[in-house]
């Protein structure tokens, strides 16, 4: 009896998710030695956390100069009512950021004795099924591998 191909689990370009292997890209990782799998929340754009920091520090140093300066005795209700508006701003923008350039999904596992970030994007649909695949051909190793049916026991009748 030949052994069965590895059975394909996912398959979209660049990435294949078989009973034994996982490719990504270049990265190629064996199933059976890939192990302590889990997800995370990769770091948030830098791009926005940049600018909501420029944005916070801005603000917080026109409230120093007028609170040194003695301009906030002169102002009037409008102009605070401007600055707690405008210090808002940082908020608004890291909101803003963090919809428009989500943080990626991360798969991370062990390989070889070295954690290694196996698979990442910011497309969830994508990550789920990629996850879910890899999980699946883990547990079938774990589990004894894959079996046909023509493989399983049955009785005689």
């Amino acid at each position: 009896m030949t052994p069965a191909p590895p059975a394909l689990l996912y398959a979209q370009p660049g990435i294949v998710v078989t009973t034994d292997r996982f490719t990504v890209g270049h990265s190629s990782f064996a199933i059976a030695d890939l192990t302590h799998l889990h997800t995370a929340r990769g770091p948030h754009d830098r791009l926005a956390v940049r600018a909501v920091a420029v944005t916070a520090v801005m603000i917080a140093g026109v409230g120093l100069l007028l609170g040194f300066t003695g301009g906030l005795q002169r102002l009037t209700a409008g102009a605070y009512l401007t600055l707690g508006v405008v210090g808002l701003l940082p908020v608004l923008l890291a909101a803003v950021g963090a919809r428009w350039r989500p943080p990626p999904y991360e798969l991370w596992g062990w390989h070889r004795g070295v954690r290694v970030l196996l698979f990442s994007s910011d497309d969830q649909r994508q990550f789920g099924q990629v996850s879910r695949a890899v999980h699946r051909a883990r547990e079938g190793v774990r589990y004894g591998g894959w079996a046909t049916v023509e493989e399983f026991w049955r009785p005689d009748r």
